[in-house]
């Protein structure tokens, strides 16, 4: 009996917006390795398990010099990355467990990496601030995706729920520890400007300026300095040998985000004073 392969958009996490080196080179290249695994026993958290022990193995590499050895391993674990839930999706093994421990491992992997570019540059301070940022965009990302689909009253991305196992139980705690407050961070400031600006208006008008203020913009904003992008240049500053300017480049992200605040509270208020 021949099995039906799976559509490469039967694999696809739906967003507003895509990013871009994703959706172009990696998903397309994950999607073929999904094919290759479908047939098998091969399970997400075992791409899982190999992305992250390659993530760490890059930041080792760092340390020692071999910037081209660890560029290359970096670009593999974002396909591998993209692979995982790309399986998860296509065999039905979407899982609560499975979207935790791709969390944690996203953190941890960032972690090393970034006490690799400490060991590497000597700038401790330029590497601890870099991480900071990193970690608040990608939480902005995730957060005004979650903000745009609740404004329109949309599912957001898979909802499965295991049941109450001592792992799951420690991962839900661990979640909430480490990413709930990033999530009640954004989501509070988020909230926060919305109401001041919008305080004055009709119920009516709220709603429709709650569409303006979560629109396609706010996630498209952020969507391309996603983990598959910060990896992709990552690879590029070590394949020039300056990993030092990386930590630049993420920092200067900060302040791209303090620019897009800005002009979205200028439009928001712009949108505001029409009849």
């Amino acid at each position: 009996m021949l099995v039906q392969m799976p559509t490469f958009e039967q694999g696809l996490k739906h967003r507003p917006s895509e990013e871009f080196l994703s959706a172009a080179i990696y998903r397309p290249l994950a999607h073929r390795l999904v094919l290759a695994l479908y047939r098998t026993t091969a399970d997400p958290l075992h791409l899982l398990a190999l992305h992250t022990v390659l993530g760490f193995l890059s930041a080792w590499l760092m340390v020692r010099g071999q910037d081209l050895l660890a560029a290359i391993l970096l670009q593999v674990k974002s396909v591998l990355d993209n692979a995982d839930g790309q399986l998860a999706r296509v065999k039905g093994l979407e899982s609560e467990l499975g979207r935790y421990l791709d969390t944690d491992s996203d953190f941890l992997v960032n972690l090393a990496l970034f006490y690799a570019l400490y060991l590497r540059t000597g700038e401790g301070a330029l590497a601890a601030l870099a991480f900071v940022v990193l970690t608040l965009v990608q939480s902005w990302d995730f957060n005004l995706e979650h903000l745009y689909r609740r404004a329109r009253g949309e599912a957001f991305r898979s909802q499965a729920r295991d049941k109450n196992g001592f792992l799951v139980k420690l991962l839900r705690l661990d979640y909430a520890v480490i990413f709930g407050l990033q999530d009640k961070l954004v989501r509070g400031l988020e909230g926060f400007l919305f109401r001041v600006q919008t305080a004055s208006v009709s119920p009516e008008k709220r709603a429709r300026l709650a569409h303006e203020w979560w629109n396609l913009f706010s996630t498209a904003s952020l969507v391309n300095l996603g983990l598959t992008t910060q990896l992709f240049f990552l690879g590029l500053f070590l394949v020039l040998h300056q990993p030092r300017l990386y930590l630049t480049f993420v920092i200067l992200q900060g302040a791209y985000l303090v620019g897009v605040y800005l002009w979205r509270i200028l439009r928001l208020l712009a949108i505001r004073s029409r009849p």
